[in-house]
């Protein structure tokens, strides 16, 4: 859970301090969760889900989905560009989620290479799935 906190905040370019200050939370009570240190409640999660335009949806399932792994910091890195944010406003979902779901396809699509990607590769990337988003 704390990966997926880190990349929703990170992907919308907030700081933590910014994050808790609008949850009501204290920015090492986040940083702990972020690295996987404590038990959050619901509350907290509703009000951090809040915070960076998230909906939480709690979910018991049999099989789980395996989590994502963490995002590359050069993907996060590119995901502060412009062009970046305009192709996940052009997917149509709403605000940080398209952003979410963007970077995780790319980072699925980067995980073929076997190597660390540079920005270029990214663009090359996103052009990827803009194209196959095409009507």
């Amino acid at each position: 859970m704390g990966a997926r906190l880190r990349a929703r905040r990170t992907a919308a370019g907030r700081t933590i301090a910014s994050v808790a200050a609008e949850a009501g939370l204290s920015v090492p009570y986040i940083a702990n969760l972020e690295n996987g240190r404590g038990n959050p409640t619901l509350t907290a999660l509703s009000q951090l889900a809040t915070a960076l335009g998230a909906r939480l949806v709690l979910e018991l399932d049999e099989h789980p989905s395996p989590a994502p792994g963490p995002l590359p910091d050069t993907l996060l890195q590119f995901a502060r560009h412009p062009r970046f944010a305009e192709e996940a406003r052009r997917t149509g979902a709403p605000g940080t989620a398209a952003r979410e779901r963007l970077l995780h396809a790319m980072a699925g699509l980067a995980a073929v290479s076997g190597r660390p990607l540079t920005e270029l590769d990214w663009h090359r990337i996103l052009d990827t799935v803009v194209l196959i988003n095409r009507p």
